[in-house]
């Protein structure tokens, strides 16, 4: 219940609880806390009854931790039925920064995007190396007009 609350925390709430409430009183409010969560816990139980058995026999697998939207998601989507994960896996960013960065430079795609895939051997590595010239139009040459782009 209080997972986030850590040691300097509790001992704080503790030292705060001495101080307002005295030594004296400290046991009696306590347990006038326990009883109030107990009743609490027992009046949400009783209304997680009273909805099961009013919906019926189809819905005795229902657990109200499925209205959770983090939950539910979770548990319909770690069985992977749409095949999600092969999607994922499937995209490939750098080859596709590339080609999106070539195309706008003008480049040749195709070329890029063997260059930008790492090697398979290892020796490559799928690294850029920043010291080189790009290729490209001169520095006094524009680059080609695109009235598409505009």
């Amino acid at each position: 219940m209080f997972n986030d609350i850590g040691p300097l925390e509790l001992v704080t709430i503790v030292v705060l609880a001495v101080l307002v409430f005295g030594p004296d009183k400290l046991p009696k409010v306590i347990q006038d806390v326990t009883r109030t969560i107990r009743k609490i816990r027992e009046f949400s139980e009783s209304a997680k009854q009273d909805i099961r058995a009013e919906l019926g026999p189809e819905f005795k697998d229902f657990e109200f931790e499925d209205l959770n939207p983090k939950t539910f998601v979770r548990k319909h989507l770690d069985s992977d039925e749409l095949g999600l994960k092969e999607i994922r896996n499937g995209f490939d960013l750098r080859k596709e920064m590339a080609e999106v960065t070539d195309a706008v430079n003008g480049h040749d795609v195709e070329a890029s995007a063997a260059a930008a895939t790492p090697a398979v051997n290892g020796s490559a590595g799928g690294r850029i190396d920043m010291t080189k010239k790009p290729e490209g139009p001169e520095p006094d040459e524009r680059p080609p007009f695109d009235a598409d782009a505009t």
